[in-house]
């Protein structure tokens, strides 16, 4: 089996830019073909603390504090987009911060921690898997979403809606109207409460 030299590892990792990776990325990456070779590598970067496992076949680089939350949401999770809260802070409709990052997905509702950072993904159904955006590394649900995805898991009791908390200038009507066409059970509801009807 051949040895290859950890610090030149280290480096190649450092140098693609890419913070999270799964273990095909991570091959790629390295450019490791032998798999007894390739375990052994992840298993000394690791005992290393240059990588952190994170769930099964999903590592961290170490030592690169600036990841970006929200990328790290979608990696950790997929097919995930970060919404609710999260997305309404982000783009300044809400102003509380939030205390995790939250996403939509069609997989099941669940909480997961990494790095300190804690990351909440609530099940939506595929027909209302839509309504987001790719920023720069992540997806993020637009501002009409967002408040959509808010209030339709709060009509089902899972989630808080404070109308009076958003800043609902920031929110295009003519957007939000065309979206609730493809969501008629909460359309008069929403437009309703937000005092666009």
């Amino acid at each position: 089996m051949k040895t290859y030299d950890l610090a030149l590892l280290t480096k190649e990792l450092a140098e693609s830019g890419i913070l999270f990776f799964d273990l095909k990325t991570l091959r790629d990456i390295l450019n490791i073909k032998n798999e007894d070779s390739f375990f052994d590598v992840i298993k000394r970067l690791r005992r290393s603390g240059v990588i952190k496992k994170i769930e099964r076949n999903k590592y961290l680089l170490k030592g690169k504090l600036e990841f970006n939350d929200f990328a790290l949401a979608n990696f950790i999770y997929s097919p995930s987009y970060v919404s609710f809260e999260s997305a309404l802070n982000f783009h300044g409709i809400l102003s509380q911060f939030p205390l995790e990052i939250s996403s939509a997905t069609t997989k099941n509702t669940k909480k997961k921690s990494v790095e300190g950072r804690h990351f909440f993904y609530c099940q939506i159904k595929k027909s209302l898997f839509w309504g987001y955006v790719k920023k720069d590394s992540y997806l993020m649900a637009v501002p009409e979403k967002a408040l959509i995805d808010q209030f339709y898991l709060y009509t089902k009791g899972l989630k808080s809606f404070g109308v009076d908390e958003y800043d609902l200038s920031l929110i295009n009507k003519r957007v939000l109207k065309k979206y609730l066409i493809r969501i008629p059970e909460i359309k008069n509801k929403l437009l309703k409460i937000c005092g666009f009807l």
